[in-house]
């Protein structure tokens, strides 16, 4: 199994902006299979380097999630999630939100 470089962070935005971390992933497959809420409240998934004090490489919010298909297709480039994870993420948030990617 590959060392992933990723970790995917979800956390849950209520309705007066206050965020709470509800997980952090280290493959698409787990995100989507675990990792993204039943509900359609508020998501905010970021992107981060592993082992790294930097900001994170992405932040995209529900229900649009903007820039989070084009920014995917830079991860496929470099291996880090397959093609078929990419699509299975976004397919998985169009479910659950209307205006989603």
């Amino acid at each position: 199994m590959p060392f992933r470089r990723l970790y995917w962070i979800t956390e849950h935005v209520h309705a007066d902006g206050s965020t709470q971390a509800s997980g952090i992933y280290t493959s698409a497959y787990d995100l989507i299979e675990r990792g993204l809420p039943r509900h359609t409240e508020g998501l905010r998934l970021s992107i981060v380097k592993v082992d790294s004090d930097s900001d994170p490489l992405g932040i995209y919010a529900s229900p649009a999630f903007e820039g989070l298909a084009e920014d995917l297709l830079g991860y496929t480039a470099t291996d880090e999630i397959t093609e078929d994870q990419r699509k299975g993420l976004l397919d998985a948030l169009r479910a659950r939100y209307e205006q989603a990617v």
